[in-house]
């Protein structure tokens, strides 16, 4: 019998960012860097650079479908990274998706809210989102805004994180983590909770640029990209943070753009990684 090669696959279901540095174009860019093959089935489109967002435009739930009919038939995933998701018949779609295909390793960026303050996600959504994708994914990422608008408080400092990890869990996610860039002082510190096992504190120092656009999309995705690489949760987490620090260090002295710029997501890239007759992950 010959021996068969495929790459490890991943699949953003998310929107498009016109400018480049978020959204499915961040996605991309971050399964490319990080050696895996990378697949769209897009939610939205808009108009959108360093500054702010311009214009959405919704992709109809039934072309969303197709879309990722098409790829998970004939290629296949081996993980997903879910994004912007701005209305419920799109969250339907995606939890029907993730049923339908048996779908594993599913990070969840609960987008809510742009770099640049702008709202991307419609109020009736956010219930959907939690009652039908929150207990069906891996990990969820929330950074503060959007936790807040999840829990209905805001969190003040590293040490409401646990706490509000725990609020997270018991809306019905499997694990979170949760990103406190958004607090004050020279360190940053993320929280990861998973159901079994103790609170992981993941800290590193601030790095100052104001090229920050699409930190969360990117961070999302990179951790999806090494779940697909076969790392567990813990792991590809650590791993995707060392990525992003690298990418925003990396990307902080350039100018792009008059607002947010981008990381810079190729400032260490690896050859598309080949796994040898792998068990599929899908029904393809």
């Amino acid at each position: 019998m010959n021996t068969t090669y495929r790459y490890a696959r991943v699949l953003t279901i998310a929107g498009s960012d016109s400018g480049g540095g978020a959204g499915i174009q961040a996605d991309l860019k971050t399964f490319a860097a990080l050696g895996c093959y990378g697949m769209s089935a897009i939610t939205a489109l808009t108009a959108q650079n360093t500054v702010g967002v311009q214009g959405i435009h919704a992709v109809p739930a039934e072309f969303l479908k197709a879309q990722i009919q098409s790829v998970v038939e004939d290629i296949g995933v081996d993980a997903i990274k879910i994004g912007m998701l701005h209305a419920p018949g799109i969250v339907d779609v995606v939890a029907w998706a993730i049923d339908h295909y048996h779908l594993t390793h599913v990070v969840l960026d609960p987008v809510m809210v742009a770099t640049s303050g702008d709202r991307l996600i419609a109020n009736e959504t956010v219930q959907v989102l939690v009652r039908e994708l929150f207990p069906r994914v891996s990990v969820i990422t929330p950074n503060l805004d959007e936790a807040a608008l999840l829990l209905g408080r805001d969190i003040a400092n590293a040490e409401a994180l646990t706490a509000a990890a725990q609020d997270l869990l018991a809306l019905g996610a499997q694990a979170v983590l949760l990103k406190g860039g958004h607090l004050a002082g020279d360190e940053v510190v993320d929280l990861l909770l998973q159901r079994s096992g103790p609170a992981e504190r993941l800290a590193s120092q601030r790095i100052a640029s104001r090229n920050v656009h699409g930190t969360g999309c990117t961070l999302s995705s990179a951790i999806a990209a090494h779940l697909a690489l076969g790392y567990p949760l813990s792991e590809a987490v650590r791993l995707a943070r060392s990525f992003i620090l690298g990418a925003i260090a990396q990307g902080a002295r350039v100018t792009t753009g008059q607002g947010h710029g981008p990381l810079n997501h190729g400032f260490a890239p690896v050859p598309l990684h080949c796994i040898t007759n792998p068990p599929s992950t899908v029904n393809t």
